[in-house]
């Protein structure tokens, strides 16, 4: 079994992808970057000496492993699949590494796709904040066959804390959608809590010191009540678009598994409600605010927290 060299290339410097990038320079990896909007992350990484490209064609035809690291299942197969994408100089060797939230069903069809060319790909999926991806403290679960995974790991080693093996293709994407349904539930949850406490006169700090003490506590009660108590409600660093956009992709992985929406059918309403009502940019946190705009929201309370 061969390792993988050491030319990357990467697609996707947002703000998890900056910090990903840095530390596959540190890690001695030769990096070529595709071409992005933000210009100040691709001259950063070019000034620590990385190369620029302007197409993904490009990268797979030069690189050892292309990684992705972009929005969501249309931006992955737009630039694997389109004209000038991946596949196109996809080459025997090359592993595409797609650490995008995508929806499984189109990473199997995509890694069909790139096994014609005799290309592999791994899903794996990120959690944490830009914060853990500038200090090399992601996770990641990965959706790999044993030989893939053991190429891919010490390429992830060089942005990942914990790297956890799920499976075959597609387990890493179904993991990351599981795991995501359960953190944005909580959210909305948490938020809907803490709004209700003050509907009901409740002291919120109280209340939040009381679950903080007991098997309700977690860290992302932590983060998400806690930044409505000090008044930013982004807490929890994670924009309401990309959440709504998550439990989308959940609800039609249940669908093609012949499951019923379960609770996740509220969960993910309530996100796209705020999404359509202008709210996708703002962080997970601002579902509390949220609540004061809605029909059943009663009474408003003005009091100190």
């Amino acid at each position: 079994m061969e390792n993988l060299d050491k030319k990357i290339g990467f697609v996707g410097l947002g703000l998890m992808g900056r910090g990903m990038s840095e530390n596959l320079l540190r890690a001695g990896h030769s990096l070529t970057v595709l071409g992005h909007l933000k210009r100040e992350n691709v001259e950063a990484l070019v000034a620590l000496g990385a190369r620029e490209t302007e197409s993904a064609k490009s990268l797979a035809t030069n690189a050892d492993a292309v990684i992705l690291c972009v929005t969501g299942t249309p931006q992955v197969e737009e630039v694997v699949l389109g004209s000038d994408g991946i596949l196109a100089g996809a080459r025997p060797g090359l592993m595409v590494i797609d650490c995008s939230t995508s929806e499984p069903a189109s990473t199997v069809k995509i890694a069909a796709r790139l096994k014609e060319k005799g290309a592999v790909l791994v899903d794996a999926p990120l959690a944490r904040t830009p914060r853990e991806a500038a200090e090399g403290r992601l996770n990641t679960m990965v959706g790999a066959s044993d030989e893939d995974f053991a190429r891919a790991k010490p390429v992830l080693s060089s942005f990942c804390e914990n790297i956890f093996h799920m499976g075959p293709v597609g387990a890493g994407h179904k993991a990351k959608l599981l795991n995501n349904y359960i953190t944005m539930g909580q959210a909305a949850m948490i938020a809907e809590a803490m709004h209700g406490c003050r509907t009901l006169d409740v002291p919120m700090r109280r209340f939040f010191e009381l679950v903080s003490a007991g098997g309700g506590n977690s860290g992302i009660f932590q983060m998400v009540a806690g930044s409505i108590l000090s008044g930013d409600m982004d807490g929890l660093n994670f924009a309401i678009r990309n959440a709504a956009k998550d439990l989308t992709y959940h609800s039609r992985m249940r669908e093609d598994a012949g499951l019923d929406a379960g609770i996740g059918g509220a969960v993910s309403a309530r996100f796209v409600e705020a999404l359509d009502n202008g709210l996708g940019d703002r962080t997970v946190g601002h579902l509390f605010a949220f609540e004061d705009t809605r029909p059943s929201s009663g009474r408003k309370k003005t009091g100190a927290p």
